[in-house]
C-alpha cells in the first residue's frame, strides 16, 4: 500500500508522456489510453478511500524514500484527513474532464499528456510531506496548465495563459522564498514537513509571521483571494471546458490546502497571527466574486467569479481557525469542486452546441433540451446552496464555525448568499425558461455520453449533502488537531 500514492503519480505521468509517442494515424487510441490511466487512479483513489482509518490520527500510507542527501530531502508521501478528499476529488474530475474533452481533434496527444501531466503535479501537491517535493509538484502544475489554456483555449488565450503564468510564478517565488527562509530558521537541516513542525514552533513570533507572509502569498494567487484574483476569470472563460473543471474543481484547492496544511503545522504563531487579515480578505472575496457575477452577461464569467465568492467561504472558515470552520472549509472546498466542475461541463456543452456563452442569445430552452435544463437548474441549486446539497452543508458550517470570532464577518458572508441567489437564478430564468429563442428550436439535449460525465458530480452533491458523515467523518481527526494547534 506504501507504493499506491507513488503509483498515482507515476501513472498518470508515464503515462501521459507515452501518449505524446503515439503516431498521429492513430490519435483514435489517444483518449481511450487517457481514460484508462485517469481511470486507475480513480480506481487507485477510491481503494485509498476505503482502506483509510479514519479514527487514526497522523498520515497513513507513507512511503520514504532518500532524494537528494545533500539537501536531506526525501521522496516522502502520505495522506490524512485533509489529503484524502482532494486526492479522490483530483482523481475523479481528471477521469471526467478526459470524458469531457470529445471536441478536442487538434495535436490530440500533446492534450492529453498534459492533461494526465496536471493531474500528476495536482496529486503530488496533495500527498508531498517534504516541502521541496510540495515546492516541485505545484510548479509542475502551472507547466501543463499554462500550455493548455495558450494551445488549445479561446481566442484571447494568449493572455489569459500569460496573465496566468506571470501571477502563479510571483506567488511561486515568494512562497520559495519563506520555504528557504523556514529551512534556514529552524536549523532542523531537512525539507521534511513532520520534522520541521517540530522544530518551527519555538521561533519567534516575528520570524513566524515574517515567514509565513512570504508563503501566504503564493498560496493566496492560487486561492485565489482578492485582491490577487484577477487573473482567474480570464483564465476560466478562455481556458476549453475540460481544463475550466480542473481549474475551478482542483487547482485552486491547492492554496486553501496549502493554508491548511503548512500553517498551523509548521508556522502556528505566523498563521494565528495572519487570521484576522484573512478574514477580512476572505469577506470581501465573498460579496465581490458575488457581486460581480451579479453584472456578468457571459455563463462562464458568472461561474469564474462565483468562484472567487465560493472560495472566499473557504478562507473564512480558514480564518476562523475553529474545528467547525476547518471542517466547513474542508467540505467546501469538496463540494466546490464538484459543483463548479458540473457547471462548466453545463456551460461547456451550451457552447459546444450554439457557439456562443451570452446569456441573451438564449430563453426558454427548457422546452427543447429539458435534460440539460434540468441539470442546469439543479446545479445552480446545488451552488447557492439549497438544502439537502452539499453546497449547503459546506457554507453553514463555515459561517457557524466562524460566529465566535467574526460575528460580523459571519453575518455579511450568511446575507451575501442573497446575491448568489441572485446571479444563478437570474441566469437560469433567462437562459433556461421564459419565451423560446427561435434560434435555439434545434438545440440537442444531453447525449448520454454528457449524461454520464454529469451523473456522478450530480450524485456526489445529492449524497454529501443528505449525508455529510461520509466525508466529514474521515476529516474529523485531522481537523482537530490542526484546531488545537490554533488554540481556538
Amino acid at each position: 500500500m506504501q507504493w499506491l500514492l507513488a503509483a498515482m503519480i507515476v501513472v498518470p505521468l508515464v503515462g501521459g508522456i507515452a501518449l505524446s509517442l503515439i503516431p498521429v494515424s492513430l490519435s483514435r487510441f489517444v483518449r481511450p489510453a487517457a481514460l484508462v490511466l485517469s481511470g486507475a487512479v480513480l480506481a487507485a483513489s477510491a481503494w485509498l478511500w476505503y482502506s483509510f482509518d479514519a479514527t487514526a490520527g497522523g498520515m497513513q500510507f507513507e512511503l520514504n524514500l532518500p532524494w537528494i542527501p545533500g539537501l536531506n530531502t526525501a521522496f516522502h508521501l502520505g495522506v490524512d484527513g485533509l489529503a484524502l478528499p482532494m486526492v479522490f476529488l483530483t482523481a475523479l474530475l481528471t477521469v471526467l474532464a478526459v470524458v469531457a474533452s470529445r471536441s478536442i481533434d487538434d495535436r490530440v496527444g500533446q492534450y492529453f499528456t498534459l492533461l494526465l501531466m496536471l493531474e500528476a503535479g495536482l496529486m503530488g501537491v496533495f500527498v508531498s510531506l517534504d516541502l521541496i517535493l510540495f515546492y516541485l509538484f505545484w510548479e509542475v502544475v502551472l507547466i501543463p496548465m499554462y500550455f493548455l489554456i495558450s494551445i488549445w483555449g479561446g481566442a484571447n488565450r494568449s493572455y489569459a495563459a500569460l496573465k496566468f503564468f506571470i501571477y502563479t510564478l510571483a506567488g511561486s517565488l515568494a512562497m520559495l522564498g519563506g520555504i528557504i527562509a523556514l529551512y534556514l530558521a529552524t536549523g532542523a537541516k531537512t525539507f521534511d514537513m513532520l520534522q520541521i513542525a517540530q522544530q518551527s514552533a519555538v521561533l519567534p513570533r516575528s520570524v513566524q509571521i515574517a515567514i509565513f507572509i512570504a508563503i501566504a502569498v503564493g498560496l493566496a494567487v492560487k486561492v485565489p483571494i482578492f485582491p490577487l484574483h484577477t487573473w482567474l476569470p480570464d483564465a476560466h472563460v478562455e481556458a476549453p471546458t475540460a481544463v475550466s473543471v480542473l481549474l475551478a474543481g482542483v487547482l485552486l484547492k491547492m492554496g486553501s490546502y496549502g493554508f491548511m496544511r503548512l500553517g498551523p503545522t509548521l508556522l502556528p504563531e505566523g498563521f494565528k497571527a495572519l487570521l484576522p487579515l484573512l478574514a477580512i480578505l476572505a469577506v470581501i472575496s465573498i460579496v465581490y466574486g458575488a457581486a460581480v457575477a451579479l453584472m456578468q452577461t457571459d455563463m462562464k464569467k458568472i461561474v469564474a467569479y462565483s468562484s472567487i465568492s465560493h472560495m472566499g467561504y473557504v478562507m473564512l472558515g480558514i480564518a476562523a481557525g475553529t474545528t467547525a470552520g476547518f471542517l466547513g472549509a474542508q467540505v467546501q472546498m469538496f463540494s466546490h469542486g464538484l459543483i463548479a466542475g458540473l457547471l462548466f461541463l453545463l456551460v461547456g456543452t451550451v457552447y459546444e452546441r450554439t457557439h456562443t456563452r451570452e446569456i441573451s442569445a438564449f430563453g426558454g430552452i427548457a422546452k427543447v433540451v429539458p435534460i440539460l435544463a434540468g441539470t442546469m437548474v439543479f446545479a445552480a441549486f446545488a451552488s447557492l446552496g439549497l438544502p439537502g446539497m452539499s453546497g449547503f452543508i459546506g457554507e453553514f458550517m463555515v459561517i457557524v464555525g466562524a460566529i465566535q470570532p467574526y460575528t460580523v464577518y459571519a453575518v455579511i458572508a450568511a446575507f451575501a448568499v442573497i446575491l448568489t441567489v441572485g446571479y444563478l437564478l437570474w441566469m437560469v430564468r433567462r437562459v433556461a425558461f421564459g419565451p423560446l429563442n427561435k434560434d435555439r428550436a434545434d438545440m440537442k439535449d444531453l447525449t448520454l455520453s454528457e449524461g454520464l460525465s454529469m451523473a456522478p458530480l450530480c450524485l456526489l452533491i445529492v449524497f454529501v449533502g443528505v449525508y455529510p458523515q461520509a466525508l466529514i467523518g474521515v476529516m474529523s481527526t485531522s481537523v482537530e488537531a490542526l484546531a488545537r494547534l490554533v488554540g481556538r
